[in-house]
C-alpha cells in the first residue's frame, strides 16, 4: 500500500523559489541567533570587567584619601592627591616584605620552569616504561589541595632545618607549582615538529643541546605563558609562607611574604584607624602584577591558543 503525498503550490511559485525562501529564512534565523549569543556574551565580559575594575580603582582611590573620605562615598574623587600613605607603608614595613618576596620568587620561578620544562620535555618526547606513570603523578599533584599537607610539610621542613628560610620556601614554591607547570608544558612539547627534532638528532646534537637551543626557543609561547601564571600564584600564595616563615626563636629575624605583611600591617595598626596605609600597602603589591600580566597579555594569549589549535 503506497501513500501519495501532495505538494500543494502557490500560483506562480517555483521549487527554486521555496528553496531559496527556505535558505534565506534559515540564514535569518541563524544571524539573529548569533547577534542575541554576541550580545549576551559582550553583556557578560562587560559586567565581569566591572566586577574587576570596580575594586581596583576604590583600592586605588583609598590610597589617597583620609579614614573620613573612606567612610563616605566609596568611589568619590580625594579631595587631595598626596602619596602620604604610600611612605608610610613603606617604612612600617612593606618594603622589607616586598623585598623577601622578591628575593624569593627571582629563584622560585626560574628553578619552577627550568625543572618543569625539562620534566615536560622528557615525558613528551622520549617513550619509556612508567612514562605515564610519571605522568600522572605529576599531574595528580595539581588536584592535591595546599592546605592537606601543610602538616607533614611543616614538619619535614624543620626537620631539614628551613623553616623561616628564604630556601626552605623556594623549595616548597617550586614543588607545588610543578605540577601545573609539567602538566601545561608537557602538552606544548607534544605539539612541537618532529622533524626538527630528527634534524638536530642526524646533525649530532646532544639531547642537552637539543632541548635548550632547539625544543626550548620553539615552545617559548608556552613558557611565557605558564611563567605568567606561575608568578601570580607564587606572589600571591598566602597560606605556605605563614607556615613556613615564621620566627622560630626570639632572635629570628622576621622574613615575611608580602601576604603576610599586609596582614601584619593590619595587626600593627591595633586601634589605630589609618586605612589609607592599608590601601596602600595593598596597592604596592597589586601594582606589579597587573604590570606585569597586561605587559604579556598578548604572548599569554598567543600561547594558551597555539598549545589549544595545535
Amino acid at each position: 500500500m503506497t501513500t501519495q503525498s501532495t505538494v500543494i503550490k502557490a500560483p506562480g511559485e517555483s521549487a527554486a523559489e521555496r528553496s531559496g525562501a527556505g535558505r534565506a529564512g534559515g540564514r535569518g534565523s541563524s544571524r539573529s541567533e548569533g547577534l542575541a549569543l554576541n550580545v549576551f556574551s559582550h553583556g557578560f565580559l562587560a559586567l565581569w570587567a566591572v566586577l574587576i575594575v570596580l575594586p581596583l580603582i576604590w583600592l586605588a582611590l583609598g590610597s589617597f584619601k583620609t579614614d573620613v573620605q573612606i567612610g563616605g562615598s566609596a568611589l568619590s574623587w580625594p579631595s587631595n592627591w598626596h602619596f602620604d600613605a604610600f611612605g608610610r607603608a613603606w617604612s612600617k614595613g612593606i618594603g622589607s616584605y616586598f623585598a623577601n618576596t622578591l628575593i624569593v620568587m627571582v629563584f622560585s620561578v626560574p628553578l619552577t620552569m627550568l625543572f618543569g620544562s625539562m620534566a615536560a620535555y622528557v615525558l613528551a618526547r622520549y617513550p619509556f616504561p612508567g612514562n605515564r606513570f610519571i605522568y600522572y603523578f605529576f599531574v595528580s599533584g595539581a588536584m592535591f589541595p595546599v592546605f592537606l599537607a601543610l602538616v607533614p610539610l611543616f614538619f619535614m621542613v624543620r626537620r631539614l632545618d628551613m623553616l623561616n628560610t628564604y630556601q626552605g620556601l623556594i623549595l616548597v614554591y617550586v614543588a607545588y607549582s610543578m605540577p601545573f607547570t609539567v602538566f601545561f608544558m608537557h602538552s606544548f612539547f607534544r605539539t612541537l615538529p618532529t622533524a626538527v627534532h630528527e634534524a638536530a638528532v642526524i646533525d649530532g646534537a646532544s639531547h642537552t643541546r637539543i632541548f635548550f637551543q632547539v625544543m626550548l626557543p620553539m615552545a617559548r609561547p608556552g613558557l611565557i605563558s605558564v611563567g605568567i601564571f606561575n608568578i601570580l600564584g607564587q606572589w600571591n600564595q598566602y597560606i605556605l609562607p605563614s607556615v613556613l616563615m615564621q620566627p622560630q626563636t626570639g632572635g629570628d629575624p622576621e622574613r615575611f611574604m608580602l601576604t603576610q605583611g599586609l596582614i601584619q600591617l593590619q595587626y600593627q595598626m591595633g586601634y589605630e584607624t589609618d586605612l589609607p596605609v592599608l590601601f596602600a600597602g595593598v596597592t604596592i603589591a597589586m601594582i606589579p602584577m597587573l604590570v606585569v600580566y597586561l605587559s604579556f597579555q598578548r604572548q599569554i594569549q598567543a600561547g594558551l591558543t597555539s598549545a589549544t589549535l595545535k
